[in-house]
């Protein structure tokens, strides 16, 4: 049997642990139940992979993002190591033979997420294979406390059953006693050993910075830190206009949400990942998994929903250890923007019971059927067809996505279906005359049988990339065709593709989650109380007021965030600075950006400066996000 160091020699090109590693590899291996917290970017994978590739057998890994699978695989693969992952991109007769190269072709890894694990298929090929460990990443998601829940994490312990004596091992980035607790319970861990590091991380600076100009702010961070960076912002149109923005100043920039398609979101991450691109203007789409070592910078637009996200988030700098920064730029809009977005927009049981029952007819689902019934969806039409609040609307959708009752993938794409109504002759003659057309429905009668007889589904995309076409004219040139007679051409734009994963039930289904849906809503007020007291409270250290949060409370002042800064600041600050700013607010409230070009101050000098003014009662901030003089 190779030792752990070798391996980590041979296939990471490491020559030494990181803290705690090898003593959490020493327990798999001696089949101990792990429970384990690292801060991200720690290196929890190597915590089971190491141990799977030591022991005869194969490793079950369950996980919740395809992206996060796919990355992983793609790792081992790359070391050449076996390993494949299922998602939802294959059909029934892919996995069958999947499953079997697994039982029969020396895998070492088999990733899944919680709901493909449900499928009898699954269960039966896993109770076949010599399993030697179970993995669950992100095992937060496993407990009704954590920042991610998902109901099917807690149907995990399946796996106990089919393999009892093989050992488990629960890996997360964030967890509090109360989520670690559940974590042990849910996956029915015997006596499990508890390993957890400091979240501290010392070269990353925490900074929250009043800003009334958040463009300008950020340009500011961006030329100072000329580093990889990620921004996080709020919403889709955000990451576009930002990302623009930035270009259209010679900052180079992408952009990234969930409703890109996989081909754009690896074109988009890629460019960032070989520094083609500085930035990445985000959504927290962009989330777990997301490993690149020298990002310099990680910008939060608007404030996070819960402190758990934000760690991970801004976690995401510095993992090479040099200096980083983590920013959550602030203003006066802040909290009630925050609660909109993440209070006021979560939809309560009735309501949610309201989106099934239509969700249901909208798909023409009759009582107690649709189970694994696969539908192209259309969100917008979705909304105007029953007049749902489109926020409301999406969030209903990724309560009834996370608790198992559909599984909603989103991606934007135009379903199209064609049939030739014309004969063959008639056909040849028209293209004939019309040699625009003509490579088009080549190339559909060579890839599309049946074209002739009844509607065929083609990919507007593909035939596009075939003539060296956009998209939008080869679907202009269908219309034409159906217009003239020879084809009859149906196109949508879909948002997303839902799967029902059980039959439809309605009051039955949604009562069965209403108090689950009930006690998230109640924890996500109580996360975004936290978020709102972080940062707010400028008198204590950013890195110790986040430790606390995770029960770490023996930890020192950073001295580099932005409280420690400002303290130390504070010092030199002399009357004369603030006389000036006082002098120049005597005519009229100014801007930030104003009385920085006035007064000559460094940002963060001006900062200082405005934010002892605002402690000693002597100036204000307006609704414009401007300062002025305080009447007494």
């Amino acid at each position: 049997m190779k030792h752990p160091i070798e391996l980590l020699e041979h296939y990471w090109n490491f020559s030494e642990f990181r803290p705690q590693q090898e003593e959490i590899i020493e327990a798999v291996l001696a089949n101990e139940d792990c429970i384990v917290l690292l801060p991200t970017g720690g290196g929890k994978s190597i915590c089971f992979q190491i141990p799977a590739l030591i022991k005869d057998g194969i490793c079950i890994v369950v996980s919740p993002l395809i992206a996060l699978m796919q990355d992983q695989v793609t790792n081992l693969k790359e070391k050449g190591i076996k390993a494949m992952a299922l998602t939802s991109r294959f059909t029934y007769e892919d996995i069958d033979r999947m499953l079997d190269n697994c039982i029969y072709g020396n895998y070492k890894f088999l990733y899944l997420s919680p709901e493909r694990l449900q499928q009898d298929l699954v269960q039966e090929r896993i109770k076949q294979m010599n399993v030697n460990l179970i993995a669950v990443d992100e095992a937060h998601c496993i407990s009704q406390w954590g920042h991610d829940f998902r109901p099917a994490y807690r149907d995990i312990k399946i796996l106990r059953t089919l393999h009892p004596n093989v050992n488990v091992i629960g890996l997360t980035a964030s967890a509090t006693a109360k989520v670690v607790e559940d974590i042990s319970t849910q996956l029915d861990c015997i006596a499990p050993q508890i390993f957890k590091t400091s979240f501290q991380r010392p070269n990353l600076a925490y900074l929250t910075l009043d800003c009334d100009d958040k463009y300008f702010k950020t340009v500011q961070i961006l030329k100072k830190y000329s580093g990889s960076s990620i921004i996080y912002v709020r919403n889709r149109k955000a990451t576009l206009e930002i990302s623009a923005y930035l270009n259209n100043i010679g900052i180079t920039s992408g952009y990234y949400h969930g409703g890109l398609s996989t081909k754009e979101k690896d074109t988009q991450f890629e460019r960032w990942r070989a520094n083609q691109n500085q930035v990445m203007v985000a959504t927290n789409a962009f989330g777990m998994g997301i490993d690149k070592a020298n990002v310099q910078t990680v910008i939060h637009h608007n404030l996070p929903e819960s402190l758990e996200s934000y760690y991970q988030e801004a976690g995401r700098a510095g993992r090479n250890n040099d200096p980083a920064y983590a920013v959550i730029l602030r203003s006066t809009s802040d909290e009630m923007d925050s609660k909109n977005q993440f209070i006021n927009s979560l939809p309560d049981p009735s309501f949610l019971k309201n989106i099934y029952k239509r969700l249901c007819n909208y798909f023409q689902i009759s009582y107690g059927e649709g189970v694994n019934s696969v539908h192209n969806f259309n969100f917008k039409l979705f909304c105007s067809t029953y007049n749902f609040p489109s926020i409301l609307t999406y969030n209903g959708l990724k309560i009834l996505d996370r608790t198992s009752i559909i599984s909603m993938e989103e991606r934007f794409k135009n379903t199209a279906f064609l049939q030739i109504i014309i004969g063959n002759a008639a056909l040849f003659n028209y293209i004939e005359k019309h040699p625009k057309q003509a490579l088009i429905i080549k190339i559909i009668l060579r890839s599309h049988e049946g074209v002739f007889d009844h509607p065929t589904e083609i990919f507007t995309q593909t035939i596009a990339k075939k003539t060296n076409l956009s998209e939008e004219e080869v679907i202009k040139h269908l219309n034409a065709l159906s217009k003239a007679e020879i084809i009859q051409f149906e196109s949508s734009k879909t948002d997303a593709q839902i799967t029902f994963i059980e039959p439809r039930e309605d009051d039955k289904t949604i009562h069965r989650i209403s108090k689950i849906v009930t006690q998230q809503h109640d924890l996500k007020k109580t996360q975004l109380k936290s978020v709102f007291e972080y940062v707010k409270n400028d008198g204590i250290c950013k890195s110790q007021k986040l430790l606390s949060y995770f029960e770490e409370t023996n930890s020192e002042q950073c001295g580099i965030c932005s409280s420690c800064l400002e303290r130390s600041k504070k010092s030199v600050i002399s009357e004369s600075d603030l006389k000036t700013i006082l002098t120049l607010l005597k005519t009229e409230p100014l801007s930030s950006r104003k009385l920085e070009e006035l007064s000559h101050y460094s940002p963060d000098k001006l900062t200082t400066i405005l934010t002892n003014l605002l402690e000693k009662g002597l100036i204000e901030l307006t609704e414009r996000n401007t300062y002025k003089l305080k009447m007494s």
